[in-house]
């Protein structure tokens, strides 16, 4: 439902004060690019594209031309691929590639990235490269990451924690609080 891929079937889910249920298929289509940032357990970038191209896709979409490239060059050289900016999609690793997704989650600078299990396809390597970089952009760019995962430990401190079971919170870890 955060994701917006559904409508509810009662209630409502607001965003940056939008009540998004009031929302058309193309009003829908546009918030979610804007506000929303995604990262899939697969990286889901265009193969014939470069990592560049990938991630300045989101702004392509909306003709956002106003430094694009410049944004897009910053956030893959913050995510470590400065010498993978013109290597087409399919020629990177599986890291490389969730890495390059990270960045195009981020581009448009949203409200909140949902992360669908991002680790679920890496080596446990990398999947530990990933963990720390979600972290250190969140704190860098004071960007909120919701993140679904099987593998909570793999994932350490983080502010909160809620375990979902039968679609109901049936336990919630809230940092803050513990600190108070």
């Amino acid at each position: 439902m955060i994701g917006l891929l559904d409508k509810p079937t009662s209630g409502k889910i607001f965003i940056d004060g939008v009540d998004t249920t009031k929302l058309n298929d193309d009003q829908i289509s546009s918030f979610r690019n804007s506000k929303l940032g995604f990262v899939f357990q697969f990286a889901n970038l265009l193969s014939d594209l470069t990592v560049l191209e990938n991630v300045t896709l989101p702004r392509d979409i909306h003709r956002i031309e106003q430094a694009t490239i410049d944004d897009a060059t910053k956030l893959l050289k913050t995510v470590g691929l400065e010498s993978q900016l013109h290597k087409r999609a399919n020629k990177i690793s599986g890291g490389q590639a969730q890495r390059a997704a990270i960045a195009r989650a981020l581009i448009n600078r949203p409200s909140f990235v949902l992360a669908d299990e991002p680790t679920g396809n890496l080596d446990s390597v990398s999947a530990e490269t990933i963990v720390q970089l979600m972290k250190s952009m969140a704190k860098k760019l004071n960007q909120t990451f919701v993140i679904v995962t099987h593998e909570r430990a793999q994932f350490g401190d983080v502010d909160r924690v809620l375990r979902v079971k039968d679609g109901r919170v049936f336990e919630e870890e809230n940092k803050m609080e513990m600190i108070a």
